[in-house]
């Protein structure tokens, strides 16, 4: 693995300066060359030797002065650029200014062709050639690097989740190239890279997580599911993606899940599931409170001397309380005339 190392660059003003210069003395020479050849040519002599001299001495420095100028650059706060000379790593400058360097190091890395492949069918009666050649240009990577955080928003997919249910999942992540050694040299295109490396670890992060509860009791309760525990997915995400990407030297500042849904097919089923379990929580305080306040009432009731009760008429008692409490409808009364046993 090709580790990032430092690399200078000369300040490039006073190389400006000279290039100005040398640019200004290739064209007096070729001026005064061409003058002195013409007025040789009008004069019907044999031109001197200083003529064609400078003629060509102000050419060569313009072609020199032409080279030269392919080394400036600058870089802005944020951006980095590496260094690339005949295929061998140089170094990296990091630091953001205007500088002059070698004005044979690469300003692009080229595609190796593995990216993007020709399809020979006719499309509208011309071959996608063009199209072809816009993903190789699209892969040829510039060596200036932005350093920048980006925001990757990965489109929604569908997977299952740790019970075999299909469920729809997206994720955001923050990122940024922390390598620029391993961003260009590890791997073929660091951006795909990330975008590939992303869908793969949110699959596996989205396999080993229930989406939620299915069961209350303690042990459910306990473990982390998709839809209870963002922060505890998400830290699962982010460590799983720094992971992945650490070879193509990528930082992973923060991964979000943005979307998280069944899959169309069972939602139905589970929107009834969660009505049901909901029902059931319900009728479970209701229940709860009314016993409660039944043995309130009997208790109020006896220790009051209000009503002596025995226990057939605890059990009818409690049984028209709990009717009352719990039942959805308002009670009906029925007055009875006699006694409990007749």
């Amino acid at each position: 693995m090709t580790v990032e190392k430092q690399a200078r660059a000369a300040s490039g003003w006073p190389m400006l300066f000279v290039t100005l210069v040398a640019y200004a003395a290739a064209i007096w020479g070729m001026v005064q060359g061409i003058i002195i050849l013409a007025t040789a040519e009008d004069a019907g002599v044999p031109a001197p030797v200083t003529g064609p001299a400078l003629l060509i001495g102000g050419i060569v420095l313009l072609i020199v002065a032409i080279v030269v100028t392919c080394g400036f650059f600058s870089l802005q706060p944020g951006q980095a650029r590496v260094l690339v000379l005949f295929g061998n790593y140089v170094g990296t400058v990091r630091e953001s200014g205007f500088y002059w360097v070698n004005p044979f190091y690469s300003h692009s890395l080229g595609s190796d062709g593995t990216g993007a492949s020709i399809d020979v069918s006719l499309e509208e009666g011309a071959p996608s050639v063009k199209a072809a050649a816009a993903a190789a240009a699209a892969k040829a990577l510039s060596t200036k690097v932005s350093l920048r955080a980006r925001t990757l928003n990965g489109d929604r997919l569908k997977v299952n989740d740790k019970m075999g249910n299909p469920i729809e999942i997206a994720t955001v992540v923050v990122w940024h190239v922390a390598d620029t050694a391993k961003a260009l040299f590890d791997v073929d295109h660091y951006p795909s890279y990330v975008s590939m490396q992303t869908e793969t670890a949110l699959r596996h992060v989205a396999s080993i997580y229930a989406y939620d509860h299915m069961e209350d009791d303690d042990a459910s309760n306990s473990s982390i599911t998709l839809r209870s525990n963002i922060e505890e997915v998400s830290e699962s995400l982010k460590e799983e993606l720094d992971r992945r990407l650490a070879p193509a030297g990528v930082s992973v500042d923060d991964a979000r899940l943005t979307h998280l849904a069944y899959a169309p097919e069972i939602a139905q089923a589970m929107l009834r599931r969660q009505q049901a379990e909901a029902i059931i929580a319900a009728r479970k305080k209701i229940v709860e409170g009314a016993v409660s306040m039944v043995d309130m009432a009997l208790k109020e009731l006896s220790e009051g001397g209000v009503v002596e009760f025995d226990d057939d008429r605890k059990a009818v008692m409690a049984s028209n309380l709990m009717v009352v409490l719990c039942g959805e409808s308002e009670a009906q009364p029925v007055l009875n005339t006699g006694s409990l046993y007749q």
